[in-house]
Formats: structure tokens, C-alpha cells, sequence
């Protein structure tokens, strides 16, 4: 009787752990829908400032600015990772850790100084446990970054590159392409003239327009007329892209994050449902055995009386 009351606890156990995960990946649900509607909504808004700022920064003119500015031989950068302030996400933040710690290395190999900063408790603790120094650390960004708080970290990174104490920023995150995939990247942000203008497709959606759309080549020079003048645009509309871009790899992230909570808790619901049913047939098979064990002891004594 013993063994049949351990497994009836245990499978009361497993139930419990079932509906923790299950509401688990209820709310992961609902976060991940409305941090893809911000992440949509920004989405076209990115993509076409950072299609004119690359244009402006391939173009042959005298339009100048110092964010656009390549550097030949970049000897100091700043890698940015973000990660989760909480865990139950897969691998979520193991992958962007993994992109992360591999940049570096390349970094100090081609003889290039890096600062990292991380964003995220689970990425700060890693690298504390790893051994691995980071210049700042930031736990205030949850599953809604706002542009207000980026816009305080890209005009920190801004000023730094203008004033030439860093050569490059790079960003470590998940980048979202669709539902179905998620990839840990990382991107170069500055200068801006090195911005990839194809990697900020992210929804389906956008990727059928595009696909339809016929192809533009970017190698051509795109004929600007700047009114007033171009220094106090361009002083206005490059950082802006920047900032905005930074500000895309945080709603990414947040997207990513969720995504993968979902999947993982999705997957812990389903392992529960199936130890429960395994825990059930051992229960019954433990409970015949001793109604068995019982009726067998019964009829040993009716036969001893006899």
C-alpha cells in the first residue's frame, strides 16, 4: 500500500508542476502577442530609415557624418547582449550567451578591444559565474521595452563613437524572423554605413510585400535633395536611425523571449500530461497487484481452516 500512496503523491505532484506550466504558457501567450504588434508596428518605420541612411552612407556625395563613418581598423567596441530577466525560456538565452562569448574571442584575436555590457539577470549572472567582466549591467528592461529607456543607451553609445573612444557597437540578441524561427545574431550598429538593410525583415508578412515588390539594387546612387541643408538633416535623421535600430533589437529580443518561454512551457506541459498517465498505469498495475496479493492471502486461510 505504501508504493501505491508514493505514486499517488507523486502524480498529484506532476498535475500541480502541469497547471503551473500550463498557465505558464497562457501568459506567454498573450505577452508574445503584444509585443509582436510593437515589434510589427516599428518594423517598416526601421527599415525604411535605415534604407535612406545606407543610401546616404554608399552614396558618393559630400554628404558626411560621423556615425557613417567607417572604421578602417576598429580598435575598440562595444558588445551589447541581451538576454532574459527570468529563465523557463529553453535556449533562449544559452544561444545569444554562446554568439556573445564567440565575438568576444574573435574580437581579442584580431586585436580588438571589447566592452561588454549586458542587459538581462540571466546573462549578468553568467558571465559573473564565467569569470567575464561587464562595464554595465541592466535589469530594468522586461517584455516592453520602452524607447525612452534605449534612447538612453544609444545617446551614451553616440557619443562615445563620435568622440572616437570606440570604433564599433555590436548587439548580441534573438533576432525574430518568423513564429516558427528564431536566431541568435550579432549585429554591427555602428557605424551605420555597415547596417544591413535586409536583416530587418522580420514578420511574414513584410517578407511576402517584399518578395512581391521588385528587387531594388542597393549598390546604385540614390539621388537626395536636402532642404534647407543637408548637415541639419542628416544631424537629425542619423542618430534618430540608430536609435530606432537599437530600440528594434530590444522588441526582437522581447518577441524571441516569449516564443521560446511559450515552446519550453508548451513542452513541460506535455511531459507532465504524459508522466501522469505513465504514473496512473503504474498506480493500477501496483493496485491490482496487492487487491491480487490480498486474495490470494484470503483463500491461503480459508484453505488452512478447512
Amino acid at each position: 500500500m505504501a508504493k501505491a500512496r508514493a505514486i499517488i503523491e507523486r502524480r498529484k505532484a506532476v498535475q500541480n508542476i502541469k497547471k503551473i506550466t500550463r498557465t505558464m504558457e497562457l501568459i506567454a501567450t498573450a505577452r508574445f502577442k503584444k509585443a509582436l504588434d510593437r515589434a510589427t508596428e516599428a518594423e517598416a518605420y526601421t527599415r525604411k530609415i535605415a534604407e535612406i541612411v545606407q543610401d546616404l552612407g554608399g552614396s558618393q556625395s559630400d554628404v558626411k557624418h560621423p556615425l557613417l563613418e567607417a572604421r578602417p581598423e576598429p580598435k575598440n567596441s562595444v558588445l551589447l547582449v541581451l538576454t532574459s530577466n527570468r529563465g523557463l525560456a529553453g535556449g533562449y538565452n544559452a544561444n545569444v550567451l554562446r554568439q556573445a562569448i564567440r565575438t568576444r574571442q574573435n574580437n581579442e584575436l584580431e586585436g580588438i578591444s571589447t566592452v561588454l555590457e549586458v542587459a538581462g539577470k540571466r546573462g549578468i549572472n553568467f558571465l559573473r559565474f564565467q569569470g567575464i567582466k561587464t562595464e554595465k549591467n541592466f535589469t530594468h528592461f522586461e517584455d516592453r521595452p520602452q524607447f525612452s529607456e534605449v534612447e538612453e543607451i544609444a545617446e551614451r553609445y553616440i557619443s562615445l563613437f563620435v568622440s572616437g573612444k570606440i570604433d564599433r557597437v555590436d548587439v548580441a540578441y534573438t533576432k525574430f524572423r518568423t513564429v516558427a524561427r528564431q536566431e541568435a545574431v550579432v549585429e554591427s550598429l555602428l557605424p551605420l554605413a555597415s547596417l544591413d538593410v535586409s536583416s530587418l525583415q522580420t514578420s511574414a508578412r513584410s517578407r511576402k510585400q517584399d518578395s512581391a515588390a521588385p528587387a531594388k539594387s542597393r549598390s546604385e546612387n540614390v539621388p537626395y535633395a536636402f532642404l534647407p541643408d543637408a548637415s541639419s538633416i542628416l544631424e537629425e535623421i542619423v542618430p534618430v536611425a540608430f536609435k530606432v535600430r537599437l530600440f528594434k533589437c530590444f522588441l526582437d529580443a522581447a518577441v524571441s523571449e516569449q516564443i521560446a518561454r511559450m515552446v519550453a512551457m508548451k513542452g513541460a506541459t506535455e511531459n507532465a500530461e504524459d508522466m501522469s498517465k505513465t504514473l496512473s498505469r503504474l498506480y493500477n498495475r501496483a493496485r491490482q497487484a496487492q487487491i491480487t496479493r490480498e486474495l490470494s492471502e484470503i483463500i491461503g486461510a480459508v484453505a488452512a481452516l478447512e
